[in-house]
């Protein structure tokens, strides 16, 4: 921060770790059975983020149940399984495993060198054929003899586990009734340290766990649920109590820029990160400017603790172990951005180096998951924007765990070494194989115009359903608040964006396609698919008709692909497709503003073409014809107009007329042409560009060739 001045600023009180209460409802638990009080447990757990973050902690019990083979009761151990996420888990996300038998297991244990191998015996003690993986956190339920166990990673709780004075603090705040233990990676090796601890210091309610958690229990579901809760509002009420009236992080020096130019930083900056940073992938960003993320770039010892990285496996797992910080004064300086992250990089190799065996899996991505900038925020890149997402928000449990954590003696961050062997470690290398193949789009950023209509509506389900993220655009908002609201249902609200936007308003379009670049990281493919129609003899047709076609058809066109090649010129890649039609080929009665705003548009693809290829860009059009069924435009005077130009019926012989009047006699359908944009968008056509595909069902006037 050497080239950031510092400012004089007004001392605030660092932000307050939140206290948890308890959400437990007498009236729900006593319909449940003693299996899904263990899920209501869970799942008030994990759905209270002041408690544990998305896809952190594990609960369990021990029930009695009903062996399928001999019909003896048994105690059997349920675990949250490999993978799952407590708060939104059902009870087929638990594991299931014969006590007796996984007890059985102590006995083939080689010691600490050999505990990866325990993981293999798991399988072996499954209940009821039960296919949920077992995770690796299963021995430090299984061992210790409570009936039901808590393990979870609050902000307050490893703020103090990750501090310097935090045996202390612990002994402090419980008075003995809460435990400490040493560092130790999960794992077997640790499940036994923890029973032996209990069993020299009976009378315990829980172990803090150093770097890691709070590991505890209670006699039932209830007194177990309700310990948790209290040992993280114990801690919070204690950090709090020394926060009070200090500023973080040795105070402010550089107070944020006002909310619309942190917004404009980002747009602007990530499509830059993105395209400079290597792999095989693209990457989705994500941009946050929460609170905490502003009080930690802006503070005195920032650069310090970004050095340091982060400490919770559940952190740096998501995150890497550190992030890149920026300079907000060079920003604009593309050498300096490049500079970055080839130094970034580097340095992680240089990590890895040092760290790794001849066993370890190879060198992963090196690029930065996490980059800060003093006065904008946090940016996070990841293969797909859910994951992008929970990097952010693990960074900002990170830095709740730092501030604490500095009030508390210091921050300690792991050793490098330990760090290393948590990131690539074996069973994690084994969980990252078994993910599914990426699908063809993932990793892409789409924009659709007339994006509420029946061809946009059909390309933006083709793109969602192959991976890709989308940003829906159109002038009419309740369609478009409709379709996004159908897709979010679909395909999860991380995946799609919507922005009301008149194609024809320059400064809306510029707006647009900013708000994409915040929301997603840049740009890959743009659909240029808003359009009009009209129909008038040529003595008929106004000033104003004729130039509404043309700013739709030919300006909207225009502005879209100027504001995509911006975005897309940073990754040396990307896909335009321009939304054309049979009759921007072939003339037709009646049509001639449309018509000829569609030869327009035809042809300005083709300039592009030419324009964009050094960038790596291609630019391509699709030309439908007749797509009536879910199409809007086909809804208004259009339908009328066409009709009365062949002298039929607006009703059904209009469909029938064009079926026929095609070469297969066949309806185009919105589908259709959305698998022809499809085509275009994805690798498949990557060595194309300056083509025209009709999707008419086979018209002889609108051959191009």
């Amino acid at each position: 921060m050497n080239d950031i001045t510092t400012t004089a600023a007004a001392e605030a009180n660092a932000l307050l770790f939140p206290e948890p209460e308890s959400r437990w409802s007498d009236a729900q638990a006593a319909t449940k059975s003693p299996a899904e009080l263990l899920l209501y447990r869970s799942n008030l757990l994990g759905s209270d983020l002041t408690v544990t973050n998305f896809g952190g902690g594990n609960t369990s019990a021990k029930l009695e149940e009903k062996d399928p083979l001999t019909g003896q009761a048994v105690d059997v151990l349920w675990v949250k399984g490999s993978g799952g996420d407590i708060g939104s888990m059902k009870l087929d996300g638990f594991s299931t495993l014969y006590l007796d038998k996984f007890l059985a297991t102590e006995k083939l244990y080689r010691g600490v060198a050999f505990e990866d191998e325990m993981v293999g015996y798991l399988p072996h003690c499954t209940f009821n054929l039960n296919p949920r993986a077992a995770s690796i956190d299963t021995p430090l339920h299984g061992l210790l003899p409570f009936r039901h166990v808590d393990h979870v990673h609050p902000d307050s709780i490893i703020a103090l586990a990750a501090a310097r004075g935090g045996e202390a603090a612990t002994r402090e705040i419980w008075k003995g009734t809460v435990g400490w233990l040493p560092w130790k990676r999960p794992g077997f090796e640790l499940g036994v340290q923890i029973r032996d601890y209990v069993a020299v210091n009976p009378g315990l309610r829980g172990v803090m766990l150093a770097g890691h958690g709070v590991i505890c229990w209670g006699d039932d579901a209830k007194a177990c649920y309700e310990n948790t809760i209290g040992l993280i509002a114990d801690a919070a009420r204690y950090l709090n109590d020394k926060l009070t009236g200090q500023a973080a992080f040795g105070g402010q020096v550089r107070p944020p820029l006002p909310a619309e130019e942190r917004a404009a930083v980002a747009s602007a900056l990530m499509p830059r990160l993105r395209g400079l940073m290597v792999g095989e992938r693209a990457k989705l960003g994500h941009f946050s400017d929460d609170p905490e993320a502003l009080e930690f770039v802006g503070s005195k010892d920032f650069l310090r603790l970004a050095a340091v990285g982060t400490s919770c496996p559940d952190h740096f797992l998501r995150t890497k172990i550190a992030p890149l910080t920026l300079d907000p004064a060079k920003l604009e300086d593309e050498a300096y951005l490049a500079g970055a992250l080839a130094a970034y990089r580097e340095g992680y190799g240089g990590y890895y180096q040092r760290c790794a065996r001849p066993s370890d899996p190879k060198m992963r991505d090196p690029n930065p998951v996490v980059v800060l900038v003093p006065g904008v925020g946090r940016l996070t890149f990841a293969a797909d924007k859910v994951t992008a997402r929970l990097a952010g928000e693990f960074y900002g449990n990170a830095i709740n765990v730092m501030r604490g954590a500095e009030a508390t003696g210091g921050y300690l961050g792991l050793p490098e070494q330990e760090a290393f062997d948590i990131e690539y470690w074996a069973l994690e290398e084994a969980k990252l194989q078994r993910m599914p193949k990426p699908k063809p789009l993932a990793g892409k950023i789409a924009l659709v115009t007339g994006g509420a209509g029946g061809i946009g509506e059909a390309t933006a389900r083709r793109f969602l359903a192959d991976g890709a993220c989308v940003m829906l655009v159109d002038r009419d908002g309740d369609r478009l608040d409709q379709s996004r609201a159908a897709f979010e249902s679909k395909f999860g609200k991380d995946v799609v964006r919507s922005a009301v936007c008149d194609v024809t308003d320059e400064a809306q379009v510029i707006a647009t396609f900013a708000a994409c670049a915040l929301e997603f990281g840049g740009l890959d493919v743009m659909v240029a698919n808003a359009g009009i129609a009209s129909s008038a003899p040529i003595e008929e047709t106004s000033v104003a008709l004729w130039n509404k076609n043309y700013d739709v058809l030919a300006l909207g066109y225009f502005l879209t692909a100027r504001e995509a090649i911006k975005l897309m010129k940073p990754n040396q890649d990307g896909s335009i497709v321009f939304i054309g039609s049979k009759n921007g080929v072939a003339a037709a009665t009646n049509a001639a503003a449309y018509a000829s705003a569609k030869a327009a548009a035809l042809h300005l693809a083709r300039c592009l073409a030419l324009e964009c290829a050094p960038f790596g860009i291609r630019v391509n059009s699709v030309n439908p014809d007749a797509v009536i069924r879910g199409s809007h435009i086909w809804d208004g005077d259009w339908r009328k107009e066409r009709a009365g130009a062949h002298g039929i019926d607006a009703g059904a012989e209009l469909e029938e007329h064009y079926r026929k009047r095609s070469m297969l006699k066949r309806d185009v359908l919105p589908e259709d042409v959305a698998e022809a944009v499809f085509f275009f968008a994805s690798a498949a056509s990557a060595k194309s560009t300056g083509n025209m595909l009709n999707v008419d069902a086979g018209n002889a006037q609108a051959f191009v060739r």
